[in-house]
Parts: structure tokens; sequence; C-alpha cells
């Protein structure tokens, strides 16, 4: 049977990274599950791999639609199925890495998404309620509808409401009673990187800096005047958004930056909820620990029955001499 390898775990922890040395090492290619990196020219806020990266290693799922249109989990799925499976045909390994935990859990626990298409009059009404009532009076009514999807959505991520409430505006049945699973056609191994949390803050607040170092301003500018406005769902994303009030005049750049580090400490939190560190199905590796690579390359030994040369994954691609991991 094909294998799949999922790498799992908080923004900032290091997972593209060990994505690379993974594919590079196993003659594998790289399946994003990241929710943003999907959109084109939004590259320094989503933390895309860099175009060298991109050359060294076949990337599927980046770079895929343009920040104004719609994309639905199901979408998300039957692509990133079909990559998987041309892969495997390959004879290659498929690394499926991202943050986004219902891309990821789509794909490992074979879930059934309903096909329902956008609504956009309905989505508009809803956008327009929660500008004018606030966020929460959408998610407790999703709460009263269907508590399961609730439980599993971000208060804040309005766009991921709005489609829960659109399934069951569409259908009368909530959106965690339509998902079905079946068991994907593949072994699946998941690495999840974990850290402390006050390190984990501190990567996080190190990479919001280094954004801002490489031209995040800049960029979000370069996205507003192609036409991409602050009411996108896209362009809702964090940094992206806190950003835009920046250069909107609502909000002083150092504000702004510390808006984003706050926002990503939360979503983090989020993110935990999704990858629990007490799933039995997740093989967690602690980044600060001493013998990193050594767990993951057991784990990966044992995963494959020793049919891959596991020395090789202390040397990185030829391109990349001198990188780590994590």
């Amino acid at each position: 049977m094909s294998h799949l390898v999922a790498i799992v775990g908080p923004t900032a922890i290091g997972k593209s990274k060990l994505a690379i040395r993974l594919a590079g090492a196993f003659n594998g290619e790289i399946v994003s599950a990241d929710s943003r990196q999907i959109y084109r020219f939004m590259d320094i806020g989503t933390a895309k791999p860099s175009p060298e990266e991109l050359s060294l290693i076949p990337h599927h799922l980046v770079n895929i639609i343009n920040p104004d249109e719609d994309f639905s989990l199901a979408q998300y799925q039957r692509l990133a199925n079909r990559a998987i499976n041309d892969i495997q045909k390959r004879g290659k390994l498929a690394v499926l890495v991202g943050g986004s935990g219902q891309y990821v859990w789509s794909i490992l626990e074979g879930w059934g998404v309903p096909e329902v298409p956008p609504d956009p009059e309905f989505r508009q009404s809803l956008a327009e309620r929660a500008s004018r009532e606030g966020e929460g009076k959408l998610y407790q009514e999703l709460r009263k509808v269907d508590p399961d999807s609730a439980r599993d959505i971000n208060p804040n991520n309005v766009r991921r409401v709005i489609r829960a409430l659109e399934v069951y505006q569409s259908t009368s049945i909530p959106f965690s009673r339509l998902k079905s699973k079946q068991k994907p056609p593949f072994e699946t191994m998941i690495i999840g990187l974990t850290t402390d949390r006050a390190e984990l803050y501190r990567r996080i607040d190190s990479r919001v800096d280094g954004m801002i170092e490489q031209g995040l301003v800049a960029e979000v500018d370069r996205l507003l005047n192609m036409g991409y406005g602050l009411e996108l769902p896209a362009m809702s994303s964090i940094g992206y958004k806190q950003i835009g009030a920046f250069l909107n005049g609502g909000l002083p750049l150092p504000a702004a930056i510390q808006q984003i580090k706050f926002e990503t400490h939360r979503f983090v939190r989020h993110q935990y909820a999704w990858f629990q560190l007490k799933d039995s199905r997740i093989r967690w590796v602690d980044i600060g620990s001493n013998n990193t690579e050594s767990q993951i390359t057991e784990s990966f030994t044992r995963f494959t029955a020793g049919t891959v040369e596991t020395k090789l994954l202390l040397s990185p691609p030829t391109s990349r001499k001198g990188t780590h991991i994590i």
C-alpha cells in the first residue's frame, strides 16, 4: 500500500522546513494543507515557501487561486486527493503539510464533504449582519443549529461560520452530520511538531517581525491597489487585516504589529484543539529536545518497514546545505 506522511502542528513551529527535508531525502512531493497559501500574491503574510523552495521540491495547492475567488473544503479535498494519488502513482512519497485542521483531517480521515454550492446572496446577507450586529451573533446562531460544527470553528472565523450556516440553510441538515468518513487508500504517519508555549510565542513574534522586515506592509498595499479589498475572506487573514487597518489610517503600525502577534498566539491555541497532544494517532516531537532528528528518523523507519534509507534524513537536499530540520 502507498504511504503518506502528514506533518502537523502550530504555526511557526517548522513544518515547512521539515516537509522539504523529508521530500528531498525520500523522493517526495509536498501537498499543502494551508488555507491561506492557496492564494496568489499573498506570500509574506502567509509564510509561503520561498521561490527557491518551491523550485527545489514540487509543491501542490500553493498559488492556485486569486484572493477574490471562492474556495471550499470540498474543492480542497478533491484537488488534494488528486495530487496525492498522482504522486503515489509515480512511485513518490506524498508529504501533506499544514496547520489548517479541516484541510488535514478531511484527507486523513476521508471525510465525505457535502458539495453545497456557494450562495452569494445568502453569504452577503450574513456578512452584513456580522458587520452590523457583531461576529458573536452569527456564532451563537450556529451553536443553536449545529453545536458540533461550532465546537470546531473559531468564533472569530466569520467565513467558516457563514459556510456552516450556508450548508444548513441549503440542506436543513447540520454540516457536522453531513460529514461521513471513509478510510483513505494509503497508510499514514502523522508527525506533530510542538514545543513549550513560551518558546512557541517567541518564535511567532520573531516571525512576525521578520515579515515586517521582508515587506509585509508593501505586500498588503500592493494587494489593495490591485483591487483586493479588506472585506474579502482572504484579506481577513491575520496580518493582512491588521496591516490593512494601518494603511487605512485606523491603526498605528506598532499597534498593528502587536495585534498580529496577539491574534497569532490565539490562533495557535485553536490549532491545538485540532491537533491535540493527547491524540495517539500523532507522533509528537518536541523541537526543543536534543534528539529531534533521531525521533523522526526512528518513526519514519518503523512506518516504512525499512523500505527507505533513513540515513538520508540527516542530509538535506543539495541546494540547501547547512539547513536544519527545524
